[in-house]
């Protein structure tokens, strides 16, 4: 059964985007459902959901995105509809990790979590206490991750630096969680993504 709150807008975190949006129709039956499920959620995909957010409806209508990535420009023509939706309309995003989205997004919608076919990343990596040596031994382990891993590796490490260590981050270490996804959908090296944060929790002695 849906939770009262799943009947509004929100982001689903969860691998499962398929099953879950199956699971979505058929649970807000006999509500209309729109799903818009790509492997990559583009700026042409974009327009297509405001288009059909603006067909009025006389009952709640659920418009679903769900993709594995999300680009930057496709998330920011969304902006102003998620902020205003018309009458009757309710979104839901099904993202695999929170790092796909920009925070610009994320502030507007309550995030839930999902089924995952991923085990939570463990990592044994104390971010209160980490060096140099700890640092090199971490970049060298993951030096041939790809874009979708670093994703998850800074999902990790946000995890391991609020919930297991219990740090209280910096503005600099928040600003760096949130510039590392726009930093991966540029491309930029995975590798220098993860150094620029785990570097901002080294202590100078």
């Amino acid at each position: 059964m849906l939770a009262p709150d799943s009947k509004r807008s929100h982001i689903l975190i969860s691998t499962e985007i398929e099953s879950e949006f199956l699971r979505l129709q058929e649970e807000l039956k006999p509500n209309r459902v729109v799903g818009f499920i790509r492997e990559k959620f583009l700026i042409e995909d974009a327009k297509a959901v405001v288009a059909e957010s603006y067909i009025s409806e006389s009952a709640t209508k659920y418009i679903i995105l769900g993709a594995q990535e999300f680009n930057a420009v496709s998330q920011n023509s969304l902006l102003k509809v998620f902020e205003e939706p018309p009458k009757n309309i309710e979104f839901i995003i099904i993202s695999p990790t929170k790092s796909n989205l920009l925070p610009t997004v994320r502030s507007r919608l309550p995030i839930q979590i999902g089924e995952s076919t991923h085990d939570v990343i463990s990592l044994d990596l104390n971010l209160s206490k980490i060096d140099y040596a700890q640092i090199f031994s971490f970049l060298k382990e993951h030096a041939r991750a790809k874009k979708s891993d670093a994703k998850f590796l800074v999902e990790a490490l946000y995890y391991r630096a609020t919930v297991v260590d219990m740090l209280i981050l910096t503005s600099l270490q928040l600003e760096n969680f949130d510039k590392a996804y726009r930093l991966l959908e540029l491309n930029s090296r995975p590798q220098s993504v993860l150094a620029m944060i785990v570097m901002s929790f080294v202590r100078e002695k």
